[in-house]
């Protein structure tokens, strides 16, 4: 009679062990790309939309405050629009103010340049997650074969509940005061400077972007979130019931 050493190693355990472990926590990477995806992707078509800044300085009588065209409001959202998409430093502005001045001041200026650099981060963060989501996908189907749908499924689903989970905070967080959450947002983003802090009588940065029309752009961008992620969660929601259904 033998009996198996406590030392024993079971190779194919240990493995198998390793393979799963692995196998979950790319799951749970997966699962929080999508919210990440989904916001810098909307948050990267918010900050490019010409047509959405056009409305919103029409809806806030940006054109009223400033003393500005909507021509020269509009050639300014382009300009910004290219300044934060190109390697340009510090920003130039053809577009003047009516008093024929430079368009922003030292002080606008460097607190564009920190926006840049956040909306740089944005943009990182959104090839990122999309990338890891798009190899993950590809990983999955090469390595589970059959298994793929339902591994993208659970991913899809609890993606989309933690994206919803995640926006219904914020927007508790709002509700209960958005200019607390404004400020929450200035002091984390841009900690250690007070650029941010601008005059509405005097800079025009704060006059063609009030408090207001962030808001309005806010609840596109979450509404827009929201949509893609109750359609993305959906699909996976459907696919993993009816492969309980066939199952049973």
């Amino acid at each position: 009679m033998t009996s198996e050493s406590p030392f024993h190693y079971d190779g194919d355990a240990v493995k198998g062990k390793v393979f799963k472990v692995a196998g979950v926590m790319a799951l749970l990477i997966f699962v929080l790309c999508i919210p990440a995806f989904l916001i810098c992707s909307n948050l990267r078509w918010a900050v490019n939309s010409v047509w959405l800044y056009d409305y919103e300085f029409g809806k806030h009588d940006v054109s009223e405050a400033t003393g500005m065209s909507d021509e020269d409001l509009r050639l300014a959202a382009r300009e910004l629009i290219h300044y934060f998409n190109s390697a340009e430093e510090p920003i130039e502005t053809t577009v003047t103010t009516p008093q024929g001045a430079p368009l922003f001041n030292e002080r606008e200026i460097e607190h564009l340049g920190e926006v840049k650099g956040l909306i740089g981060f944005c943009y990182d963060v959104q090839v990122g997650a999309g990338g890891y989501i798009a190899a993950f996908a590809i990983g999955s189907l090469i390595l589970l074969k059959r298994r793929f749908w339902y591994v993208l499924a659970r991913g899809l689903f609890g993606g989309g509940v933690l994206t919803v989970a995640l926006l219904a905070a914020v927007g508790v967080a709002a509700l209960a005061s958005f200019d607390w959450l404004f400020l929450g947002f200035h002091h984390l983003f841009f900690f250690g400077s007070d650029t941010w802090i601008l005059n509405p009588a005097t800079d025009y940065l704060i006059m063609m972007f009030p408090e207001g029309l962030f808001y309005d752009i806010g609840l596109y961008v979450v509404g827009a979130i929201v949509i893609e992620a109750v359609v993305l969660g959906g699909v996976g929601c459907f696919c993993l019931l009816r492969r309980r259904r066939r199952g049973a």
